[in-house]
């Protein structure tokens, strides 16, 4: 190994030895994140409580369109103290969401110490990609998933003037409209975090590139296992979510093969250094 590498590595050795500290100093400190933490929730809490009417609207506009687009009269239902608990719901998913910057930095700040400088590099970009990949597929849900649900819900509706028998009609009320919605946008969030999962395993050595591959039959009949549980009991979603995630699936062997790439490359400067 060079002289700049073992000054480089003395250097991280003694950065952590510096960032030690007693127990209790970090029990102080993990409870100032948490106070940060709570804190930013409840003002995000506050603040999209406030704006709850509005951001249901916002969500009701798939159902909005595909009902308008069948020739029915938009209309959602409610049963007494309904429309505020699902107000409270909303609020707090929100909440959630916009506090979860605020939330990632903490854990980060209170971890940082603990870890080498260039594994605090490698953790940040896993930082910016987790959000951006949760917010592409809660697009891909609001965009293209519930217009498409609603559509073939509407579809269904049954006029006794034109095919004669009982009246089906659809009465979507409030709750559930908002409970399908947030399923799905966790469900399609959480699957689209594939990627930074298995590089992040790959990083640590526990899979590799050739064993995603060799498995790959295997993990399509796990994606779309998974994907029955994770979405409303309808063939289309769950086969939506599945593809989406075999897709996701491969994207995550390029990412893994980049990884060991890098990982490669890492190993032979040292020794390319020494020689």
């Amino acid at each position: 190994m060079s002289e700049t590498g073992k000054e480089e590595e003395l250097s991280e050795e003694d950065e952590l030895k510096a960032s030690s500290a007693p127990l209790l100093d970090h029990l102080v400190e993990l409870r100032s994140r948490l106070i940060v933490s709570a804190v930013a929730f409840a003002g995000c809490f506050a603040v999209c409580f406030a704006f709850s009417i509005p951001l249901y609207d916002f969500l009701v506009v798939p159902f909005e369109r595909a009902v308008t687009a069948a020739g029915v009269e938009p209309k959602l239902y409610f049963a007494p103290l309904e429309f505020f608990f699902t107000r409270v719901k909303l609020a707090a998913l929100g909440g959630i969401a916009l506090a979860f910057p605020v939330v990632a930095y903490e854990i980060y700040k209170f971890v940082a110490p603990g870890l080498y400088r260039r594994e605090r590099a490698a953790a940040f970009p896993f930082l910016l990609a987790m959000p951006v990949l949760f917010t592409a597929g809660a697009a891909l849900v609001y965009f293209v998933l519930m217009p498409f649900v609603m559509r073939f819900a509407v579809g269904m509706e049954q006029n006794p003037a034109e095919t004669g028998g009982v009246a089906i009609e659809l009465l979507t009320r409030v709750g559930d409209y908002l409970s399908l919605m947030t399923t799905l946008i966790m469900a399609f969030g959480f699957a689209f975090q594939l990627p930074v999962f298995l590089t992040l395993l790959a990083r640590t050595g526990l899979i590799t590139s050739q064993f995603l591959v060799r498995n790959r039959r295997v993990a399509i009949v796990v994606i779309f296992i998974i994907a029955a549980f994770l979405t409303p009991p309808d063939p289309i979603s769950q086969l939506i979510l599945g593809a989406c995630v075999i897709g996701l699936y491969e994207i995550s062997v390029l990412s893994v093969r980049l990884a060991e790439k890098k990982a490669k490359e890492a190993q032979e400067e040292p020794e390319e250094g020494s020689a």
